[in-house]
């Protein structure tokens, strides 16, 4: 009975196949058939070969918005994905394409067919392909009896696929992204292709009145992507197997916001464009296939990290977009580094401003109410201006419900955080999905199933969405989704302008190459707030800073730091806790920040947590010192303490320094010294920050006082400057003169988008552009006049083409300097004020005959 029923399947199918066959050919025959022609065919084959439980969907609408031409699904849950040809395209090029790149990146079941060859691809893959028939000489389509078993095969294997359950962290996020990325590029599809404006372009509408002025459609793209994608993971984090699969429609999203309750509605939930409802659907099978069990428990090898869901966005977000990330500078930040920052925040609340309950004091104080008299409000207002996925809240509510417990008054909680808590607690976070995990990860642990009840219906978190860095908005407009969308950035705006924080508290990312280029934090960190000027981080003294290149005052976390000191200034008492790069403590260039520091803090204590590969740092006994990041740049510890009627005085300053191994070593290495200790415990040293420099490290002062009395190099030499910056040293740079000379004529003689090519030389940036470094070779055609000998590095000696003019084709040529060694013979001193390597002896001068790219004597400064 057994072989009978098989070898009727077998024939059942064969006919459908012969069949389809002849269906192709008749359409064909009529010698006006496209590419779509075929498609009632295909789909009625596939769902014959699928049997009653599949259905091929096929949707004009999907496909425009950069679907493939079938959604396979089996009772509602997707299966694979059939992309479609026409007959006679050569599937090589197709295959070797940006379309099926894509689609193998992002979709693990995959078909591509010219609807008589078909190729199969799991995981990326290319696993098994089969003929059914070929094209004749005229418009017939030949059947190939023997091709009949094999597409049948491959047809069974593609609808059996049953991808493996995902167990580990790495391989999640790498999926996660390239599903991630298809839905960006979807959403940027549907404003390329409609002419009238629908839900998103109403969406994108009221985030750029409110939020964001200058969003692009690609970049909305790429916040909604992020949202869908990290919202699924967390929800998926939650979701009881019991009950039942986890799809986009049984995902539960937070209710601490409207906005964003409204915004995962959406993207992702009931009010989805059906146009790429099909990518969020995948993206929920793989989740639902996940094994999360797993995934949770692979954290928190490497970096004690407790929270898996805060701390996977940034293994999603490298393998979604790394130079997003480096651009904001998205590193999250261990436990044991966040438990002593809270716990010293907390100790300090205690010991210098006298809350018994530090940071779950509910004082109040009287403000200026807007009506005129005074108001009460809480004294212990709590702020994290760069938030993240929440780490830093989160432990300073543990360590508030602790205190409250401590007090014998568990049972009061829930009125606390209705009363006390909710509104003295805020937090800004610029990026979506980190975001929005925020407020999932802090409703669970305010209202949890520990707390025993439920976040209050009618207050929300502060957690908003916004640029801590922008200034904030005068008015908002109101409109379709806007009116929540204008009640999140009204509520932001408050907490920036008027709310009196006192405890400011995070880990704000470092970039160096910083996207924050507003007016306002710009005029802040030089001292403009408004009509006073106060603070600058750009003058020492009262007189200017007189750096020729000060670029690393405009990093990220200086720029939080000016926040954060700006806020307490307004406020008039409080603490800051961050943890940052650790090159302000001692680069000459911080000069400035450290001392308008110490002009507005009492007191400025700073544990150098060191871990700097950069400097090849070392433990002074010469062991291993590891970074309590992922990251090459050294990490400090800063506490920053404020009182109200403190004096005038500048700041006692204290300093602390932990060498060592992450989790090895005396006490558990770093983490284990970070998580048992704060601020009391710590061995501080105190310190007499002076002028010139007001270093925040020891030295050895008298020897601090003989250096200062000899003659500075830029007082000998007046005439200086830092080495010349090509900004594209692989066409710049050269071997020999015969090399520049023939890759400047072959550069001249191409337009730009081939030039771009060729040298492979990326976009444009503001200050080096294809045309302009052209137009400077073409208007400077004397080619032994212009190619000249260039230090590069240490005894090495190269060419390239020097003009003088700034922003040609090389990008800073520092012409008040170079062209005194190009009119030799003269020699020059090459030196430079820092050296990256620690606990060696200084080494960093030269002496040079030519000119000399920025990195000639260390690859580490160019000062």
């Amino acid at each position: 009975m057994g072989d009978a029923a098989d070898r009727t399947v077998d024939r059942h199918r064969a006919d459908a196949l012969r069949a389809y066959c002849r269906d192709v050919e008749r359409t064909r025959v009529t010698g006006q058939a496209t590419e779509h022609s075929y498609r009632l065919a295909l789909q009625a084959l596939v769902q014959t070969l699928g049997g009653a439980d599949v259905r091929a969907l096929n949707e004009p609408a999907h496909v425009a918005c950069g679907a493939p031409d079938f959604i396979i699904d089996r009772r509602g849950a997707p299966v694979g994905y059939i992309e479609c040809k026409d007959l006679g395209v050569d599937l090589d090029r197709i295959e070797a394409g940006e379309q099926l790149e894509r689609y193998r990146s992002g979709l693990p079941n995959l078909i591509l067919t010219d609807y008589l060859e078909f190729r199969w691809y799991v995981a990326g893959e290319r696993r098994d392909g089969a003929s059914l028939a070929r094209l004749d000489g005229g418009n017939g389509v030949a059947a190939d009896e023997e091709g009949l078993a094999p597409v049948a095969a491959l047809f069974d294997a593609f609808f059996a696929a049953d991808p493996t359950s995902i167990g580990n962290p790495r391989e999640l996020a790498e999926r996660m992204a390239a599903k991630a990325r298809l839905l960006r590029d979807g959403i940027e599809r549907i404003f390329a292709r409609e002419d009238r404006p629908g839900p998103l372009h109403q969406l994108l509408r009221a985030y750029r009145e409110v939020l964001i002025a200058d969003l692009s459609p690609r970049r909305f793209a790429d916040l909604q992507a992020q949202t869908a994608a990290y919202g699924l993971f967390a929800a998926r984090c939650l979701h009881d197997p019991r009950d039942g699969p986890f799809t986009r429609r049984s995902a539960v999203f937070t209710d601490t916001t409207p906005f964003l309750r409204d915004l995962f509605g959406r993207i992702a939930g009931p009010g989805i464009d059906p146009r790429i409802a099909w990518i969020v659907d995948d993206l929920a099978s793989l989740l639902d296939r996940t094994n999360m069990t797993a995934i949770l428990e692979n954290f928190g090898a490497r970096a004690r990290r407790e929270d898996p869901t805060v701390h996977f966005y940034e293994d999603f977000l490298a393998a979604y977009d790394p130079a997003l990330r480096e651009l904001r500078g998205v590193y999250y930040t261990p436990a044991p580094v966040v438990s002593y920052i809270v716990a010293s925040v907390d100790r300090l609340l205690r010991r210098r401003f006298g809350l018994a309950d530090g940071l779950a004091d509910d004082a109040t104080i009287e403000v200026e109410a807007a009506g005129g008299g005074t108001e009460p409000v809480p004294r212990v207002l709590i702020l994290d201006p760069a938030a993240g996925t929440g780490a830093f809240l989160r432990e300073a509510v543990a360590r508030i419900r602790s205190t409250i417990e401590e007090k014998g008054l568990a049972g009061a909680w829930p009125d606390y955080v209705r009363d006390r808590l909710l509104p003295r607690l805020f937090g800004f976070e610029l990026l979506m999905a980190p975001y929005a995990i925020c407020h999932l990860k802090l409703a669970l642990e305010i209202g949890g199933a520990d707390a025993g009840f439920a976040l209050p219906a009618d207050r929300r978190l502060g957690v908003f969405l916004t640029n801590t860095l922008e200034e904030a908005h005068e008015g908002t407009a109101g409109a379709l989704f806007a009116h929540e969308i204008a009640r999140e950035a009204a509520g932001a705006d408050a907490v920036k302008r008027e709310k009196p924080v006192m405890v400011v508290l995070g880990n704000p990312p470092y970039s160096g190459h910083s996207a924050n280029r507003g007016a306002w934090i710009v005029g802040l960190l030089r001292g403009r707030d408004g009509a006073e000027e106060t603070g600058s981080y750009f003058r020492v003294d009262g007189e200017p800073l007189g750096e020729k290149n000060p670029k690393w005052l405009n990093d990220d976390y200086v720029k939080f730091i000016r926040f954060a000191q700006w806020r307490i200034e307004r406020t008039g008492e409080g603490v800051l806790g961050f943890v940052t790069n650790h090159s302000y403590l001692d680069g000459p260039t911080f000069r400035g920040m450290r001392r308008s520091l110490m002009e507005t803090f009492d007191e400025i204590r700073l544990l150098d947590l060191h871990g700097n590969a950069k400097r090849k740092e070392s433990a002074p006994d010469g062991g291993k010192d590891e970074n309590v990041f992922d990251i090459q740049q050294g990490v400090a510890v800063g506490l920053f303490v404020k009182r109200a009627g403190a004096g005038d005085g500048p700041a006692r300053v204290f300093h602390a320094d932990l060498w060592g191994e992450r989790e090895e070593g005396p006490g558990g290495g770093k983490y284990g010294w970070l998580a048992a200790n704060d601020v009391e415990t710590t061995a501080w040293s105190e310190l007499a920050p002076k002028p010139p420099l007001y270093l925040f490290v020891p030295r050895d002062e008298a020897l601090g006082e003989e250096y200062e009395r000899y003659t500075a190099l830029t007082g000998i030499f007046p005439v200086n400057s830092v080495g010349i910056v090509t900004a594209r040293d692989k066409l710049a740079i050269q071997w020999t003169a015969e090399d520049v000379r023939r890759i400047a004529a072959d550069f001249v003689s191409r337009d730009a988008g081939d030039t771009r090519n060729v040298f492979s030389l990326g976009r444009d940036s503001n200050d080096w552009k294809i045309a302009d470094a052209q137009r400077d070779i073409l208007d400077h055609p004397e080619n032994d006049r212009h190619i000249a000998p260039v230090l590069y590095r240490p005894f090495d000696i190269r060419f390239t083409y020097y003009t003088g003019r700034a922003g040609g084709f090389i990008c800073r040529p520092r012409p008040n300097v170079m062209r005194h060694m190009l009119a030799g013979p003269n020699l020059g001193i090459i030196s430079c004020r820092q050296q990256s390597q620690a606990g060696v002896e200084w080494r960093c001068c030269g002496v040079t005959r030519s000119i000399i790219e920025s990195c000639a004597i260390s690859n580490k400064t160019r000062e």
